[in-house]
């Protein structure tokens, strides 16, 4: 009866496949566990991971995985899944928000196996010393000092560790330093790694998962070049997706997005500082105090 059972999802999935190949242009698919307790949420799942033309859900509840073919021109997989994950339903890729979680059914509440159990103070102490060391790891690869980096854990909000290690990125780029620039720029690529979901206010995690493949895409490109004009260029873009983040976000204090207006040709950048002093780091000493202070966060 298993190996009939199994074999008429197969064929379900295959029919379904090819029908969806109809719909969707250049479609490609992809194949990750979703959890959900019901043949009831079936439907709730399938309904928000689809998007019209662009991408359709299938959710087997017995092997709890979703079958999601999408048009990769205008969605992409994680797309689907964090819809899915903001609807209440964990998966490979992302976790639901615990207060989204708790506002579904009873009879829709599953077990959240993926979910991180609370660690005492002595494993956090543990990953704690862990991360120190390939922070220090990071820097001792590059020639540069260890206590020229940002020393992490020392900060009680959910981004305060990734702020820091931006705003030395910042403050290498303001230097004209590319070699420090990707020192920094690796160790913030590890601590945007580091980030614990679960800490997460809804609000903070809603645009966490809309920022974050390009904050770790942005960092991973800095810290792969030497050319400072390359870095400066990422770095707009990382920026725009960090000020998008700390603006829902608690701060340990006021954080100043200052605007270059003559950077790329004259269609101008943002960046994040702590100083509402200007210290330009697209033009660094060229243009030190081109820019002005457009909005504080708090």
């Amino acid at each position: 009866m298993r190996l009939i059972s199994l074999l008429g999802l197969v064929i379900s999935v295959l029919l379904s496949t090819q029908y969806t190949y109809g719909q969707i242009k250049n479609a490609k698919t992809a194949t990750v566990k979703v959890f959900g307790k019901t043949t009831a949420v079936k439907k709730m799942i399938e309904k928000v991971g689809s998007d019209g033309h662009t991408a359709i859900v299938d959710w087997d509840p017995t092997s709890k995985l979703a079958f999601i073919t999408y048009d990769p021109s205008k969605t992409s997989a994680d797309e689907v899944l964090k819809r899915i994950a903001l609807a209440g339903f964990d998966n490979e890729r992302f976790l639901a928000p615990d207060d989204v979680y708790a506002e579904l059914a009873k009879a829709e509440q599953y077990e959240r196996v993926l979910k991180p159990v609370s660690k005492n103070r002595s494993e956090q102490q543990v990953d704690h010393n862990k991360h120190n060391q390939g922070v220090q790891t990071a820097a001792n690869a590059s020639h540069v000092h260890p206590s020229k980096i940002t020393e992490p854990g020392k900060e009680n909000t959910a981004f305060g560790q990734l702020t820091n290690y931006y705003l030395g990125l910042k403050d290498a780029l303001v230097k004209t330093d590319a070699q420090g620039a990707a020192v920094k720029a690796t160790a913030l690529k590890e601590a945007i790694k580091a980030v614990d979901m679960n800490k997460l206010t809804p609000a903070e995690h809603t645009v966490w998962m809309k920022v974050m493949s390009s904050l770790a895409a942005d960092a991973s490109s800095i810290a792969q070049t030497k050319d400072v004009a390359k870095q400066r260029m990422t770095f707009a873009s990382l920026s725009n997706a960090l000020h998008e983040l700390l603006k829902v976000s608690k701060l340990d204090g006021p954080i100043y997005y200052q605007h270059c207006p003559m950077y790329d040709n004259g269609k101008g950048a943002q960046w994040l500082s702590k100083e509402n002093t200007i210290k330009n780091p697209f033009y660094g000493a060229q243009m030190i105090s081109c820019g002005s202070t457009v909005e504080t966060l708090n």
